[in-house]
């Protein structure tokens, strides 16, 4: 495992209170300042205030995109080395958060061994393995609809029109935690 320097001051952003807290005392071991925010105006807040140089952020924040908080951190400080932490992993959001400058995206459940090493690592990866199995048919509608999602910035509503369903269908479906293959 990868360690920090000592005192590094870390960004932590997810809406499950219970979660952030337990990742925070755990990050905090490893003598981590952890600044915790359950949504993106506090997470702008706690950025501002405290200029961490790590940060790890939840795909879904309630109703909001950590996709666009990624973009707001990095504008604010390009070498802002963010993790994206999610339990709705698709292809399209993994693309899109390492376009918009996040170094790793994870999904949960994560082990903090396995936080660290994402938040400190300087390299990819190349030992990872690869599957040679196709998507199932579900996994494959989560990717289609994660990817027209990304590409009407979240908006749900065009995302339906676009896709021919009505706006209620998508959003039952979003609730859905994605298949696992």
């Amino acid at each position: 495992m990868n360690s920090p320097e000592p005192n590094t001051s870390l960004l932590l952003v997810d809406d499950d209170e219970v979660f952030r807290e337990t990742l925070a005392r755990a990050l905090t071991r490893h003598d981590i300042v952890v600044h915790n925010a359950e949504n993106i105006t506090q997470a702008i807040s706690q950025a501002t205030k405290h200029d961490p140089g790590v940060g790890i952020i939840d795909l879904c924040i309630g109703d909001e995109s950590g996709l666009q908080l990624i973009q707001q951190l990095i504008q604010n400080n390009p070498k802002m080395r963010l993790v994206v932490l999610t339990g709705f992993a698709s292809i399209a959001t993994a693309v899109e958060a390492i376009k918009l400058g996040a170094k790793h995206y994870l999904t949960k459940p994560a082990t903090v061994s396995e936080i660290m090493d994402a938040l400190y690592s300087e390299s990819g990866n190349a030992d990872l393995p690869t599957t040679t199995q196709p998507m199932s048919v579900k996994k494959l509608e989560w990717e289609h609809i994660q990817k027209v999602l990304a590409e009407h910035q979240g908006n749900i509503s065009a995302a339906a029109r676009s896709m021919g369903m009505h706006r209620r269908t998508l959003q039952r479906k979003l609730q859905k935690r994605p298949v696992k293959d």
